[in-house]
């Protein structure tokens, strides 16, 4: 754990790391529902397009509504706000991409080496370390993921090779790293605000940072339809209450990973954020009614043993 966290603070970010994980995952669900009937820029512009007059309300009621202090943005905000929205678009991307690939659970499985690529990037930018007990959590929990990357393969040594070198495997493991740069670039970001304000506030720092960086990715993927794929926004405009529906869930999740992200460093963040993978898998099964293996049911035991050793320890 970090030093001089409190355990109000961290029951927090606990709190709201888990509800964010479950509104993710309900994000994805409704992303893999318009994956059939748009692209895969338009369904991953809806997450930031139609979240964006969700971010702008969640900011007006902490301003205006509960009277919170609006922080002044200086270089390293806007500068860690950049490479995090533009990491995100590009990480959203390919996960929706990889939802043409396999069924719904292993797709979203490879991105999730994100927690462990996100503390390295954190070590070799910030100087950001980890407790022992930490690490063995990420060990724990991304040889889950990795079982689950391979579940509806031939466990033997070419299988795995294969499975580990396949244009699925490359596609995850980059979705993953650029989610880690985004969650480290956003903890950066909102973590800067924090001089500009009478008082360390984390809501107000995470629903800030969200609405420059939701606002900063609404305009380049709009830009991009419009130039690339125009007929997209006629699609989006058939399916505008699933659209909206994406927006609020997607922007409600962002609002909780920054606060938390804020609130406790990104690594730790994104390996809680694991239990995703739990609500991911009764997803498949109870929505999109895909058959889950005894290797992912066992994937999925070493991600939650693998966040219980991250409290417990």
């Amino acid at each position: 754990m970090v030093p001089g966290v409190s355990c109000r603070t961290m029951e927090l970010w606990v709190g709201i790391t888990i509800a964010s994980a479950f509104l993710q995952n309900l994000r994805s669900v409704f992303q893999k529902h318009l994956k059939g009937q748009m692209g895969t820029a338009a369904a991953t512009f809806v997450r930031f397009g139609f979240g964006l007059p969700f971010a702008i309300l969640y900011l007006l009621v902490l301003h205006l509504g509960l009277g919170r202090a609006l922080p002044y943005p200086n270089p390293a905000f806007l500068a860690w706000g950049v490479v995090g929205g533009l990491a995100q678009i590009g990480a959203t991307f390919l996960l929706v991409y990889l939802f043409s690939f396999r069924n719904f659970a292993v797709g979203t499985a490879y991105s999730r080496t994100e927690p462990a690529q996100a503390a390295i990037i954190a070590f070799l930018f910030l100087g950001e370390r980890l407790h022992p007990a930490d690490l063995i959590a990420l060990v724990i929990s991304m040889a889950g993921v990795m079982l689950i990357s391979v579940a509806r393969t031939d466990i033997t040594p070419r299988a795995l090779f294969a499975a580990t070198v396949s244009p699925t495997a490359r596609i995850g493991l980059l979705s993953g790293a650029l989610f880690g740069l985004s969650a480290v670039a956003y903890s950066s970001a909102s973590g800067s605000l924090a001089a500009s304000l009478p008082a360390r506030d984390a809501m107000m720092q995470a629903g800030y940072t969200l609405v420059y960086v939701i606002t900063l990715q609404s305009v380049l993927m709009l830009a991009w339809l419009v130039l690339k794929s125009p007929g997209e926004l006629r699609r989006m405009a058939g399916a505008w209450k699933v659209s909206l529906a994406t927006g609020f869930v997607g922007a409600t999740a962002s609002f909780g990973w920054f606060t938390a992200m804020t609130l406790q460093q990104a690594a730790l963040v994104r390996a809680l954020a694991q239990v995703e993978l739990v609500f991911t898998f009764a997803s498949t099964a109870l929505i999109f009614k895909e058959r889950v293996n005894r290797l992912e049911v066992a994937g999925c035991g070493l991600i939650v043993a693998g966040i219980l050793v991250l409290f417990l320890a």
